[in-house]
């Protein structure tokens, strides 16, 4: 696979069972931006058991309003843990800061849609990233190449369900693939 021949923006990266990197075991990962400068996404099944988002607002000294909705918080990925990120439904822009990922879903990076979410306002559908995952030119192609990753359109239920645990099969039954029939050994014809 080349980029010229294929971008991953708005997809799903599913880990194949022997994914080599242990940080990426059984993960589902929607990537935000894909070109021949690299690759970069937010894994959306690994919540962070001991981060709430009314504890990071209050860290943050953000105002919390009775009508703030809880905000699930995951683990985005081994890059850059400090940094949030609010991967969206299409329904809300900040005022700079907003990626549009696709027709559907956009990733705002901003203090703003934190503010706006602590006041019961923002985006109707979002999920909160600590870090990303990311990759240099050419590197998510090389792994995709290896068998690494299964690629394939998302949904909303996967994106922004509760069942964390339930994502990865989930994410692979879009595909048709039963993950106990599931090899790690790439073939070729």
């Amino acid at each position: 696979m080349t980029v010229s021949d294929s971008t991953l923006v708005g997809k799903l990266l599913i880990a194949m069972p022997e994914m080599s990197d242990p940080r990426f075991a059984n993960t589902v990962i929607y990537m935000c931006a894909h070109s021949d400068e690299g690759g970069m996404g937010l894994i959306v099944n690994k919540p962070q058991p001991k981060v709430t988002f009314a504890k990071l607002l209050k860290q943050m000294d953000i105002p919390v309003s009775v009508s703030v909705r809880d905000v699930r918080v995951h683990y985005g990925g081994p890059v850059d843990h400090q940094r949030g990120f609010v991967l969206h439904s299409n329904d809300y822009a900040s005022d700079n800061g907003t990626l549009d990922v696709d027709d559907d879903y956009r990733m705002t990076a901003t203090l703003q849609v934190l503010e706006d979410l602590a006041k019961g306002e923002g985006p109707d559908v979002s999920m909160m990233a600590l870090g990303y995952a990311g990759w240099g030119p050419g590197q998510l192609e090389y792994e995709i190449g290896q068998n690494g990753w299964l690629t394939c359109a998302p949904n909303d239920e996967i994106l922004f369900g509760g069942d964390n645990d339930g994502k990865w099969a989930a994410a692979l039954k879009l595909l048709g693939v039963d993950p106990l029939l599931l090899s790690a050994t790439a073939g070729r014809a």
